[in-house]
């Protein structure tokens, strides 16, 4: 058990410190950023819950999955918006810090803006994701 602590702390420093250099914002914020054209807005989660509760209006769909593994949907986008800030939400903040993290990681300049539970908070509206059948909650 040692041994697998030690191997694993130098990882979890190093994501912890990760995650403290993304930025934070609210809804609000976010939204500012991408009506002046400096920001996209990226929804994390994946094509279930988008099906479920659809994504926030002017968000592109991106799993957090995906990011991870082949990128066959990240990486067109990303060589397309490489100037601009990159702005990720998911469910509840945790996977949207995380995938800032690894983007900030390689050089992209990325804030975390949170759950989505915030986003319908502040009022904003939610649309079906583009191609995901809606699975409307009963």
């Amino acid at each position: 058990m040692r041994q697998l602590l030690t191997l694993l702390l130098p990882f979890i420093v190093g994501l912890v410190a990760c995650s403290a250099d993304v930025a934070r914002l609210t809804p609000a914020e976010a939204a500012q950023r991408v009506t002046a054209g400096t920001a996209v807005l990226i929804d994390v989660r994946e094509s279930a819950e988008w099906a479920q509760t659809g994504i926030v209006a002017g968000a592109t769909p991106l799993a957090l999955s995906d990011l991870r593994g082949e990128r066959r949907d990240w990486r067109p986008f990303l060589a397309a918006h490489k100037d601009r800030e990159l702005i990720l939400y998911c469910r509840t903040g945790n996977r949207s810090g995380q995938a800032a993290a690894i983007l900030a990681a390689e050089g992209y300049r990325t804030a975390n803006a949170g759950g989505l539970r915030d986003w319908l908070a502040a009022g904003q509206k939610t649309v079906p994701a583009p191609g995901v059948p809606s699975t409307e909650r009963k």
